[in-house]
């Protein structure tokens, strides 16, 4: 079987930043799937899942509210590896172009307060893994260390 298109990233040299990690056509549409890459792949420690789950439901909650993101945001959710997230958004699109809405999401999330969304018993299966705390530790290190000085190596992978 050929190797999917994610294993074949060089996570050796892949730091944290924003990159594209595939275009797909459906129909006549693009879309386009962000690797926001949070952790440096066997570097650093991976996120916890209640962190993780945490950043989920508030990056999902914010996309899909973003006056001008809402109707072309198609997925946001976690790597398996937990170091960081894909985002599925409609359009032929590059890094560059969705550093501002990334941007604006962690800020959201950094800065949220009260009850997270969908954290009810009713509304997700498993309510009770969240980390407000953490996830704004984790939100913040992002935007400081990554996202606020991006540069153009951590908008595209290494070779």
């Amino acid at each position: 079987m050929e190797k999917i298109a994610s294993f074949t990233v060089n996570h050796i040299d892949l730091e944290p930043g924003i990159y594209v990690s595939r275009r797909d056509k459906v129909g006549q549409e693009t879309i386009t799937t962000f690797d926001l890459r949070m952790t440096a792949p066997n570097k650093e420690p991976v996120m916890n899942t209640a962190e993780v789950h945490t950043i989920e439901h508030l990056g999902a909650t914010f996309l899909r509210n973003d006056p001008e993101y809402k109707d072309k945001t198609i997925y946001f959710g976690p790597m398996g590896c937990r170091t960081g997230f894909y985002v599925v958004l409609a359009g032929e699109l590059e890094s560059k172009e969705v550093v501002p809405l990334i941007t604006r999401m962690f800020e959201f999330v950094r800065d949220f307060e009260g009850d997270v969304p969908g954290a009810s018993p009713r509304d997700c299966g498993n309510y009770l893994d969240m980390n407000l705390p953490m996830a704004k530790f984790l939100a913040k290190r992002y935007l400081d260390n990554t996202l606020y000085g991006i540069d153009e190596k951590h908008l595209y992978y290494p070779e």
